[in-house]
């Protein structure tokens, strides 16, 4: 069998891959290909699918022009650090470090090149606040300079350290508020930062529980502030692109979505480091407990803090979210009608309380679909996005592919004529496949292959989380009542999805969203 025949079984070759693409308009440095498989030696005729215009963000917003924004952070660990990175502030010794690897590791040359690449925000960063003493020395380290386009270190003043963060929300030196901290104090910082006219982005999830749901959507609508939850997807390109095709009916009917999360490692499962230099003397343990039910103190309770349902959201909470919100971004789901959950602690039994495997079903009985969530920690089989639907199936991450159903009726004459062929793609879009076999630890590779690490304007690499500040700080800066994409309309609908799920898990029976009385039943 000729190596042509043998691709043709499997579907689609890197030749025909690139042989679509120059039939069609650049751009960019992007190519977009609909793949049209024929009968007649695999010939692609884009017209078959004419009038289909996929939508592709242009460009980067620009800045929009005010005074410089005034910023406190509260929860400079490992999060709190990379939204620094985000707005472009990072400690002068990793600077070095990453030079250092870029001298011998594309990887790093890249990576460091797309930091320094990465546009100043207008911004300072004022105050910090964490209950580690380390990591807020960290932060201040990072906050008092912006080493950025190859200078040797542009030194600003040095944030100052705030012991609680009810301290910091009321400083008149702090316009604006990032809230990084575990997920039991989001909203009690939200709160505290609104109620003080600060504008707030905060970390998903949005709530801990779904009383204080109700609470910060009340006090954001109320203060009037600019809120931004911290799903960066909402900047993904391949979201924006899988939009525009379903609201172009590209795939039809959709009844059936299935998102996933498969992660094997420690730290896919929350089992993160301890710091040598961590203890009682150097921990404020009283705050970190804050609103959670008393424990003594406990290393692993402080640094792994996801596993416990004292202070976390879970697997609904922690990675459900961010699939759900990619798929309320692009086809605007709201709250299910029903949420059913089941799972349980199958293979990391180191006292944890929350789930290692978990399985919901939601039902949009309005929308004739059901959104299935499955998730592992101790497998690492590649699952991503499927929408499923009457005449294609779409399969979606940080890349895009749309399968042909050889029951559709859209398609029906083409399949008939042999113009098409069932089950073979007939669009793709595949941006900086490289780059994501580039990375080697899991964990980052399962969030870049999800497009949560980078996306691409004009076919240039950027950080979505910086595109999503600086969508946050352009809001600020209009000053007329803008709010950003994921404002708290959004952050309300995934807080209420995520935590009808939780409490299907703990209750074992199926949950339901009485949206004429907004309450969970």
């Amino acid at each position: 069998m000729k190596k042509d025949e043998q691709n043709d079984k499997k579907g689609i070759s890197r030749r025909d891959m690139l042989a679509g693409l120059a039939s069609l308009p650049v751009l960019g440095a992007l190519g977009y290909g609909l793949f049209l498989h024929t009968s007649e030696r695999n010939k692609y005729k884009s017209g078959l699918l004419k009038g289909i215009k996929p939508v592709l963000p242009s460009g980067i917003p620009p800045l929009v022009d005010g005074p410089v924004l005034r910023l406190g952070v509260v929860g400079t660990g490992g999060r709190g650090m990379y939204i620094m990175k985000a707005l472009g502030f990072v400690i002068p010794e990793r600077i070095d470090e990453w030079k250092s690897r870029a001298a011998t590791d594309k990887y790093w040359r890249d990576y460091l090149d797309e930091f320094m690449a990465q546009e100043q925000l207008n911004v300072r960063v004022t105050a910090v606040c964490d209950v580690f003493g380390k990591h807020a020395a960290e932060g201040m380290a990072a906050g008092s300079n912006l080493y950025r386009n190859g200078q040797s270190g542009e030194m600003a003043d040095v944030p100052r350290r705030y012991l609680t963060y009810q301290e910091l929300c009321a400083s008149p030196d702090v316009d604006a508020v990032i809230v990084a901290t575990p997920d039991h104090l989001h909203v009690p910082v939200a709160l505290e930062a609104a109620r003080n006219g600060k504008h707030v982005y905060c970390e998903k999830p949005l709530s801990w529980t779904v009383e204080e749901t109700f609470e910060a959507r009340k006090v954001v609508k109320d203060t009037g502030i600019v809120f931004q939850l911290g799903h960066q997807g909402r900047q993904t390109e391949s979201y924006q692109v899988a939009k525009s095709l379903i609201e172009q009916d590209v795939i039809g009917k959709i009844s059936l979505i299935e998102v996933c999360t498969n992660r094997n490692d420690p730290n896919g499962a929350w089992v993160y480091d301890i710091d040598p230099e961590a203890n009682e003397n150097t921990i404020d343990w009283k705050q970190f407990i804050g609103p959670a039910p008393w424990h003594e103190f406990s290393l692993e309770r402080f640094f792994r803090w996801r596993c416990w349902w004292d202070y976390s959201t879970g697997l609904s909470g922690d990675l459900f979210t961010h699939e759900y919100d990619a798929l309320n971004q692009i086809l605007g789901l709201g709250i299910p009608h029903s949420a059913m959950a089941s799972g349980g602690i199958y293979f990391y039994k180191d006292g944890r309380t929350v789930p290692d495997v978990l399985n919901m079903a939601f039902e949009y009985p309005e929308r004739d679909l059901t959104l299935l969530y499955s998730a592992t920690l101790s497998s690492e089989k590649n699952r991503g996005k499927s929408i499923m639907a009457h005449d294609a199936w779409m399969e979606l991450d940080e890349t895009l592919t749309v399968y042909l159903d050889r029951s559709s009726t859209r398609y029906k004459d083409q399949i008939e004529k042999g113009l098409l062929e069932p089950n073979k793609p007939i669009f793709s879009y595949v941006p900086g496949q490289d780059k994501i076999d580039a990375i080697t630890t899991p964990t980052e590779k399962y969030f870049a292959g999800r497009g949560l690490l980078y996306t691409y304007r004009d076919g240039k690499a950027v950080d979505t989380t910086h595109l999503h500040l600086r969508e946050w700080l352009n809001c600020i800066r209009l000053n007329n009542g803008t709010q950003p994409s994921c404002d708290i309309d959004q952050a309300f609908e995934e807080a209420i999805t995520a935590h009808m799920g939780t409490i299907s898990y703990h209750e074992k029976r199926r949950t339901f969203w009485d949206a004429i009385n907004e309450r969970i039943v």
